[in-house]
């Protein structure tokens, strides 16, 4: 079984800003990744067969059309097969589409780590990036993400158990 997660946030913005966002995804101006999870970090610059990562999660670049798309196929952890990927998608000249999609199917007893652990991380992670994008382009946040009481204990409780994913 497979999962399908999405996550996109309408922005009144030119394509080409949005798509700048994701550009600059893992570099040192980064302003798409929220600056308190673990960071996303990558070997060198955005490119096809770059390897990186955030957290525990690992991953090798697939494809990356700069300015509209990247796609990150996951190399980890173990039983996590899939993919996950930012793109843009014009409205028109002021209003632009952000869209996170991620594709995974976990294996074996990898479903329960998904269901109770990576699930709710990955949609507070991706849910907080879009607000980050949102910030970035209009110098605020119409309606900030707010986490669960679950959310801020997984969060607690792998900062204390793995720092060195913060690192």
């Amino acid at each position: 079984m497979a999962v399908l997660n999405v996550h996109e946030r309408l922005l009144p913005a030119p394509q080409e800003a949005v798509g700048a966002l994701i550009d600059s995804l893992g570099s040192e101006n980064d302003r798409l990744w929220p600056p308190d999870w673990p960071p996303v970090r990558f070997e060198r610059p955005l490119a096809v067969g770059v390897r990186g990562g955030h957290g525990p999660v690992r991953y090798v670049v697939s494809h990356y059309v700069p300015g509209h798309w990247v796609r990150f196929r996951f190399t980890g952890p173990r039983g996590f097969r899939g993919f996950h990927e930012f793109s843009v998608e014009r409205l028109d000249q002021a209003r632009t589409v952000l869209r996170n999609t991620m594709v995974l199917r976990p294996r074996g007893v990898r479903w329960l780590g998904w269901l109770l652990l990576f699930r709710p991380l990955h949609n507070a992670a991706f849910q907080h990036s879009l607000d980050c994008a949102e910030r970035a382009l209009t110098g605020g946040v119409a309606r900030p993400v707010r986490w669960s009481w679950y959310v801020r204990l997984l969060r607690a409780a792998t900062a204390r158990l793995a720092p060195r994913w913060a690192a």
